[in-house]
């Protein structure tokens, strides 16, 4: 997928800091072509301010006088309504969508048509669009901000850009599993010292040792875990042997 062939294109935007925080979706994406059609606040102060990081986009933004511009030289326009109308081109969610997008961008630039805050799209502009996107939000509280919505389409094209890469991992090495006679010495410590607190059963120890065996089985600690975990004990030790106090004195 080529997201150098995406456009996202904001018509008749009204307010200049939706276009700053739009630009902060796209970039947080990796997307760069921004088109702006007959914005309403242009150019000003509270998009840079919302762009957060993003303000190369917003100076290389295109901005047109009407739609016709906007979508010159595209070849798939898929236009973003929350209302319900009889369509006469297909409507879907947003992953789906996106992956008709992701293959489209391989071979020609595709728009992304976002509306008005308050109105939307016009019927006129969604007959431009060969595709619709529905976003499902909540019934009860439908309300998206226009940079949210950016934000989503923006995602499911950079899921799909990266679907199949392994996901980022912590730097940090990690240290090897307890050994199993390590975690053989760790059960009789444990043992031992559930015995002196009287945590055990004495007529059925093993009952519950089993137990503790499954848990921290499955758990695997590593090393640097068991030498903690050994320390704890060992801590519980000094203090029933009174020898806690004198050490820390």
């Amino acid at each position: 997928m080529r997201l150098q062939n995406v456009r996202v294109v904001l018509v008749e935007t009204q307010l200049a800091a939706n276009i700053g925080s739009a630009a902060r979706a796209m970039k947080t994406m990796g997307l760069a072509e921004l088109h702006l059609v007959a914005p309403r606040q242009w150019p000003h102060d509270d998009a840079v301010a919302r762009a957060t990081g993003a303000a190369d986009l917003l100076q290389r933004a295109h901005v047109h006088a009407d739609l016709d511009s906007a979508l010159s030289g595209v070849g798939l326009v898929v236009g973003l309504s929350a209302r319900q109308r009889h369509l006469s081109c297909p409507a879907d969610f947003p992953r789906p969508t996106a992956g008709v997008i992701a293959a489209e961008s391989d071979r020609q630039p595709v728009a992304l048509l976002f509306g008005r805050e308050r109105t939307g799209l016009t019927n006129e502009e969604l007959d431009r669009c060969h595709r619709l996107v529905h976003i499902p939000t909540d019934p009860a509280f439908s309300s998206l901000n226009l940079a949210a919505a950016v934000q989503v389409m923006c995602y499911e094209l950079r899921w799909h850009l990266v679907a199949g890469e392994p996901a980022p991992q912590c730097a940090e090495v990690s240290p090897p599993a307890a050994t199993a006679d390590e975690m053989e010495h760790f059960f009789e410590h444990l043992e031992k010292v559930l015995m002196r607190i009287d945590f055990l059963r004495e007529e059925n120890p093993r009952a519950l040792m089993r137990r503790l065996r499954v848990f921290y089985n499955r758990a695997r600690p590593d090393r640097n875990e068991m030498q903690i975990l050994r320390g704890i004990l060992t801590h519980v030790e000094l203090g029933l042997d009174g020898r806690l106090g004198r050490r820390r004195s």
